[in-house]
């Protein structure tokens, strides 16, 4: 009996998986999705390339060398988004309480469902539900909290379940690598492994304080972590619509210059957003508001993107097209709307492994020092607004 229960779902492979729904003759083949370029990046792989070590977030060129016979894709962003809402209404059709963390993602509250059906049962009735009437593959993990659910899913790959009965949960997790504990990158687990932690075990004994000294605030939610204590809930699911920032000027200006640096500085820390929600959109609103309060717009569709340069290129070509009366400007705006979740938080598919190591630098900055605390250098410079 779970005094609380947590089920964690995940799609297996599944940029690679909706392929293969797509195509059968996929099947059992090694196949990568991601940019088809020497210098992109491999945003999704399947288990029969990660045989040869391929996985996501390599640079493509490596992925073909280890495994030169494979089938690479470009990949389809509306299909992905489209099987991922397939998957959220069986899941908002059955359950009671979930979360969508990722396209490919979710954590459901069943607590209490032991009363009735089990929650184990529950659970896998749900998984065959959504594998008959979608063909994706999907893993299950169950446990009285995110983390270890989370953790017991991975175990279960692929395609398959792991229940860690209550009371279990820190016997489950003793042996496993660090690397397995949610949030640790390979930073972290080089700079444990270098004090000799490789094991949870050996993480859950070392003293808060110590942890603390050598990594600060996240020393302590790692010991928490390798304890097993994971007090975070279910979020309910809302979809966000969009996101959009906007800037009134002190004094109507015509610094074009200025202007453009402001819409690149705000498309910039929407597309930080958009990554830190795992997010992706696929179109973008450019506005302004001329001094004598007229106010227009102009959009454009786009293919599903979180990054930066993309997104800048759009909006500076929107605001070209848009600002044609050559007018005083009181203000400008940029949203993004048709969000979906994505599975990684930039756009893998026309990225290179340059522009995606920068972006990985800068977002590390922005997430322990704030959004603000990188902007381009000419709104810094010149900062006339409110």
């Amino acid at each position: 009996m779970y005094e609380r229960a947590i089920l964690h779902l995940d799609l297996d492979s599944f940029f690679a998986s909706v392929e293969c729904v797509k195509n059968s003759d996929l099947i059992g083949k090694p196949l990568i999705i991601g940019g088809l370029s020497s210098r992109g990046v491999v945003a999704s792989c399947s288990y029969e390339a990660r045989k040869f070590g391929v996985h996501s977030a390599m640079p493509m060129k490596m992925a073909l060398r280890l495994c030169p016979h494979a089938i690479v894709l470009r990949g389809d962003m509306d299909s992905y988004s489209t099987y991922s809402q397939l998957v959220t209404e069986v899941i908002s059709d059955e359950a009671p309480h979930y979360e969508k963390a990722s396209i490919d993602e979710f954590y459901l509250d069943i607590s209490g469902m032991d009363k009735y059906f089990g929650c184990f049962k529950w659970s896998g009735e749900l998984r065959h539900k959504i594998i008959k009437e979608t063909g994706l593959p999907i893993s299950f993990g169950l446990s009285i909290n995110k983390l270890v659910s989370k953790v017991s899913t991975g175990e279960a790959k692929p395609n398959g379940t792991k229940e860690v009965p209550s009371g279990t949960e820190k016997a489950f997790l003793a042996p496993l690598s660090t690397a397995k504990i949610p949030g640790v990158g390979t930073e972290t687990y080089k700079k444990l492994s270098f004090m000799g932690v490789r094991t949870i075990k050996i993480l859950s004994e070392i003293p808060i304080k110590l942890l603390e000294r050598e990594f600060g605030k996240w020393g302590r939610q790692l010991w928490e972590k390798a304890n097993a204590i994971d007090y975070s809930p279910v979020v309910p699911y809302h979809e966000q619509k969009s996101m959009s920032k906007e800037r009134t000027f002190h004094e109507d200006t015509l610094d074009l210059q200025y202007i453009r640096s402001l819409l690149m500085d705000m498309t910039d820390k929407l597309a930080f957003e958009l990554r830190n929600a795992n997010k992706l959109t696929a179109c973008i609103t450019v506005k302004i508001r001329y001094a004598d309060f007229n106010t227009f717009t102009k959009q454009k569709k786009i293919t599903y993107t979180a990054q930066d340069n993309t997104l800048v290129k759009h909006v500076l070509n929107l605001f070209e097209q848009l600002y044609q009366r050559r007018q005083l400007i009181r203000l400008v705006g940029v949203k993004f709307s048709d969000l979906v979740h994505g599975s990684y938080q930039i756009d893998l598919f026309e990225d290179t492994i340059e522009q995606l190591s920068l972006l990985t630098q800068l977002d590390r900055i922005r997430h322990r020092f704030g959004a603000d605390a990188i902007s381009r250098g000419s709104v810094l410079v010149k900062g006339k607004g409110g």
